[in-house]
Order: structure tokens, then sequence, then C-alpha cells
């Protein structure tokens, strides 16, 4: 079902969208991609190498370190692209600044996020942790945007942190689109404060201060710290501890209102999803409805609550 809110822009590598782009001419269509997440983003795709100049099919390329710095090269090493790929990363880059996420094609020497192979000039591995050019490039200009492989979002918990960075990474690109204020940035805080939680509670320790002194500094370069700070704690995976103790606390402000029925049963899904034995989505469920019943406008507002469209399913399978 499609989602009745503007779909969020995200870009993608062209071949996950079907796109007949890569260098034996063949695809690496994305179902999820295209028939799950293309109802909550609006989909930008494009392929490094075809952008910077080079046909389908063409010769298979590779990443190599030799003169000071990695190249980009056809395997049979007659032909360096890097030139090529470098003009097409300058002429980019800054027509993404509206993206709020980007899903990357795993192993590619322009697209590849992680784990891609550097070789030396003779044909051997040099190692296996490197980036893309492209890839490489793209975290560097924008290093708040959420950024995956496709093939890691087969992994239940990578998909749902990253859909999650998405949607939060929106609201705050449209924060600062409707002019950076004190009370934004506090307001924003105080929508995603258990997300936050959740996530890193050092991090979640460490931003209430920063916030509670706001003319100590200009607002700008405290917004700057203090959002880099929040994206680099969102990158780390929720255990389901830090879940128990997040969903804890929010139950505790429902501990006056609820009858002892309702309280008892979301303390016990708590400590069933603790013990493995239901997913996320049934605690959290529970205490949504508890939460319908009493008045609590600092709960209703939590983004913890519902980071992104139910329809996704994500919390059906963490």
């Amino acid at each position: 079902m499609a989602s009745s809110q503007p779909r969020i822009p995200v870009g993608i590598s062209a071949c996950l969208m079907g796109m007949e782009v890569r260098h034996d001419k063949g695809h690496k269509h994305s179902r999820y991609c295209t028939d799950t997440l293309a109802h909550y983003f609006q989909f930008r795709s494009l392929c490094p190498e075809m952008g910077a100049g080079l046909s389908a099919p063409r010769k298979a390329m590779r990443l190599v370190e030799r003169d000071g710095g990695v190249r980009l090269v056809t395997t049979d090493g007659r032909r360096d692209h890097s030139a090529l790929m470098q003009d097409f990363i300058d002429r980019a880059l800054p027509g993404l600044v509206d993206l709020r996420g980007f899903i990357l094609m795993a192993k590619s020497p322009s697209c590849g996020m992680e784990r891609v192979r550097v070789y030396k000039p003779d044909g051997d591995v040099l190692h296996r942790d490197a980036a893309g050019l492209f890839a490489a490039a793209l975290q560097a200009r924008y290093p708040l945007m959420p950024v995956e492989e496709e093939g890691r979002l087969n992994d239940d918990s990578l998909r749902e942190n990253f859909v999650e960075r998405v949607f939060l990474y929106d609201d705050w690109c449209q924060l600062v689109a409707s002019g950076l204020t004190a009370g934004a940035l506090i307001d924003f805080h105080s929508r995603h404060k258990f997300q936050l939680l959740a996530h890193c509670q050092r991090t979640y320790r460490q931003l209430g201060p920063l916030l509670s002194d706001l003319k100590s500094r200009p607002l700008d370069a405290i917004a700057d710290d203090y959002i880099h700070a929040f994206m680099a704690a969102m990158k780390q995976r929720v255990s389901r501890g830090a879940h128990v103790n997040t969903l804890q606390h929010l139950a505790g402000f429902l501990r006056h209102e609820l009858s002892d029925t309702d309280r008892h049963l979301i303390n016990e899904q708590i400590e069933a999803y603790r013990r493995e034995e239901v997913p996320l989505i049934v605690p959290m469920t529970l205490l949504r409805g508890g939460l319908r019943k009493v008045q609590q406008p600092y709960l209703e507002k939590q983004g913890y609550l519902s980071p992104y469209p139910d329809a996704l399913g994500l919390r059906n399978r963490v």
C-alpha cells in the first residue's frame, strides 16, 4: 500500500532499479527496493560508470593502488578511467544535497560502500576494506546522510536501522529548511530522544547537557555538533536489552494512569520480548495502545514509538 505522505528522496545505484547498466549489460534488480521501499522513498537512480561516459557493456574494472593513489582500472590493466570517474563525481555530488539516504551496489569499484578489493599493479589483492570511488566521495561530502548497501538490507536489523535513519534525517533536513531556531532544536531532541537512548546511552547523556545552554555558542555550531553526534549514534544497532530499557522508560510514564491489568500486560510482553519469545512490535503495540487511554502529549510525539510507517513491518522481525 502506498503512503499518503510525500515520498522521501533517496539515491540508489541504477542497477538496483533493474537498469541494464553493469559492465556485462546486466542488472541487480532489488525487488525490496522497487516493490516495498518505493512506496515511501522517491528513488533517484544513477550509475557512476555510465555517468562517467562509459558504455554498457564495457570492460570490467577494479581498484588498483599505484602512483601514490587508488585508480579505477580495467581488469586487463589497459585503461585507467580514474579521471573520468572523478569528473563525474565532481559534477554529480552537488546535485545530491536534497537526498535523505542512498542505497549502493555492494563490491562495485565505484559504488561499493565497504569491503571493496584493492589490487596491486601485479594483480595480487592488496586489501579488502576500501570503498568504491563514488561511494567514498559521497560519504565524505554528506557525512550525515544514511548510506547502505542493498545486500546488507537482507539483514533485518540493518534494514530497520537504515530506514529509521532515513526518516530521522528527513525530519532534520525539514527542520533546517524551515529555519533553525533554539525552539526547533529542542523540539527535535524531545521528539527523538528515546530513539537516541535506545541506540546509544552514552550519546544520550552527552547531548542533553549540550542543549542546556544554547547561548554559550552560536546556535549553528551547537546544532552542527549535535546532529553529527546524533546521526553517528544512530548507526549503532539497537540491542534487545537497549530496547527493553527504552520500553521500560516509556512504560514508566504511564504507571500511575493505567489499570493494573494494562500495566501488567505491557510489562509481561516487554519481558517476553527480552526472552526472544515475541518481536518488538508486540510490546510496542501494547505500549501505544496504553498511551491512547491516557493524556500524555510528551509520549505521543515520541519518534521511538513510530519511527517509520507501520506498513513496512520492520519491527515484526527485530
